[in-house]
């Protein structure tokens, strides 16, 4: 249960975190903007955002986000970055920063090429991303519809997660599901050379509804990519449709997200080939003449940031060491096919501002066309890992404050000390992360209740409704090999946000 609005929840937190604090921005004015035109953004640098997304540049964030993204360029931490900061319904950020693929790696013919320059419509595998923008999203809308319940057992709608009539099965629900707390196991990649030469999506669904437990049910926080297969399972059972058609439908285009989809090979039209379970431009291939409904034009692969090199296992994939470009770079979800609740969704930092606009415009009570209830908004968003208590988002900003003046991270000033501000109190909304040890996109201005994720191919959001911003970064740095992750770097973007907009008195 909620026991106040969002906002004086949010501010609260905010007093909390920073007993110095200033009063935070709680609220904008604002109407329901006119519907996205259709067509295909510029690829020009910068891109000015679309008409629904008022474009009000802070001068005073230009050097400290510049300076911060330039300086892991040149390291190189990453090659190439897109960064947009919103904050009180405008975006107040946008820029792209370094190549999107290097000099003299294959361009789409396979050929050696000039580096390609980052551009802002450049389109990202977003990872785990998908997780609370696509999949949470879709399962709480069965929720708001009565078809699901959160506090229901998994085997009540799915019967082949317990076939055998395990006890502790039987004891997981889909809040455990949504916040990592079911004691399943976290990947599927490693068990077997299984979906490399052809996808297997019956396969990959079977062993994701069978996979073991690792833990007791309910008792920690356990990433889990399985769970969230799982969860997108749950979605096409009890709608009839594939998880992408759904989300595409009901997610994304209510929010004009029109750069936003899954891309699976089996759905592609244009020149391609299919080397396995990945998807490659081939100029020689033969046109498809106009994309049917539902298919995706491979004339998109020219605007995606490639990851990493297709390193799934040697002497049975055909892709092996081949740049993976408009293939979702997740082993399992690859091997599925490149559809699953756990990462598949390829998306632009436009795309992903509209979405944290309208979410936070929806919790505010403002216009927002967001396709969830306030209400289920402000449960979605606030700790509900089995055991949650109000209490500890007080504990934790205390904790953290405290850590923060006491015992600063002096290796990285601009992170806060710890995450989790208290050791083994890990919070999560359903699908997103508050504290844990993945939280660092926070930065150290942002209190604990403020929520976001992360994505393995180094992409961050991070949203703070208590002042009305949200910080996006998203950057391909496993296209270099050995590439830190990018959650450090986002949080040093945060910080320098916070401060820059004199969040909470910073």
């Amino acid at each position: 249960m909620v026991a106040r609005s969002w906002i004086t929840r949010a501010c609260a937190v905010g007093s909390v975190a920073l007993v110095v604090a200033a009063a935070p921005s709680c609220g904008h004015p604002g109407s329901l903007p006119a519907p996205p035109p259709p067509g295909t953004p510029s690829t020009t640098v910068p891109v000015i955002p679309r008409d629904d997304v008022p474009y009000l540049p802070r001068e005073e964030l230009a050097a400290p986000v510049s300076e911060l993204m330039n300086d892991a360029i040149a390291v190189p931490r990453l090659p190439g970055a897109v960064v947009r900061i919103g904050h009180a319904g405008t975006v107040v950020f946008s820029q792209a920063f370094g190549a999107r693929r290097l000099a003299d790696e294959p361009g789409l013919d396979g050929a050696p090429a000039p580096a390609e320059p980052m551009t802002e419509d450049t389109i990202f595998d977003i990872a785990s991303l998908t997780k609370c923008l696509a999949t949470a999203v879709a399962v709480l809308q069965l929720f708001e519809q009565g078809r699901v319940q959160i506090d229901e057992p998994v085997q009540t709608y799915l019967p082949e997660f317990n076939e055998t009539n395990d006890p502790r099965r039987a004891q997981v629900t889909l809040r455990m599901l949504l916040t990592h707390t079911s004691g399943i196991g976290g990947d599927l990649s490693h068990q077997g050379p299984w979906g490399l030469t052809e996808a297997d999506k019956a396969g990959g669904v079977h062993r994701a509804l069978t996979a073991p437990l690792e833990f007791d049910p309910g008792t920690i926080f356990h990433y889990s990519d399985i769970g969230f297969i799982i969860l997108g399972t749950l979605v096409e059972t009890m709608t009839g449709q594939p998880l992408d058609t759904y989300v595409q439908d009901n997610v994304f285009a209510p929010l004009g997200m029109t750069d936003t989809r899954y891309l699976p090979a089996a759905k592609a039209c244009g020149p391609h080939q299919i080397r396995g379970t990945a998807i490659a431009f081939d100029a020689s291939a033969s046109r498809d003449g106009e994309c049917p409904a539902g298919s995706w034009s491979t004339e998109l692969l020219a605007r995606i940031a490639p990851t990493a090199h297709d390193e799934d296992t040697p002497g049975i994939n055909p892709d092996f060491d081949q740049l993976l470009r408009g293939t979702v770079n997740d082993p399992t979800a690859r091997r599925i096919g490149g559809v699953a609740g756990s990462a598949g969704v390829f998306s632009t930092a436009g795309d992903i501002g509209r979405y944290a606009q309208a979410l936070l415009d929806r919790l505010a009570g403002r216009p927002s066309r967001f396709p969830l209830r306030q209400s289920t908004l402000e449960l979605m968003t606030t700790p509900q890992q089995p055991g949650h208590d109000p209490a500890q988002l007080v504990a934790a900003n205390a904790a953290a404050q405290q850590a923060n003046a006491t015992t600063p991270d002096r290796s990285d000033p601009l992170l806060a000390a710890n995450y989790p501000a208290i050791s083994g109190q890990d919070l999560r909304g359903f699908g997103w992360d508050i504290d844990t040890p993945h939280s660092r996109p926070r930065g150290m201005i942002f209190p604990i209740g403020s929520f976001g994720h992360t994505g393995f191919t180094g992409v961050t959001l991070w949203i703070d409704p208590g002042s009305d911003t949200y910080v996006i970064v998203l950057a391909n740095v496993i296209h270099q090999r050995g590439g830190p992750p990018i959650a450090g770097l986002s949080g040093d973007v945060a910080t320098v946000t916070g401060r820059a907009l004199h969040l909470y008195g910073s």
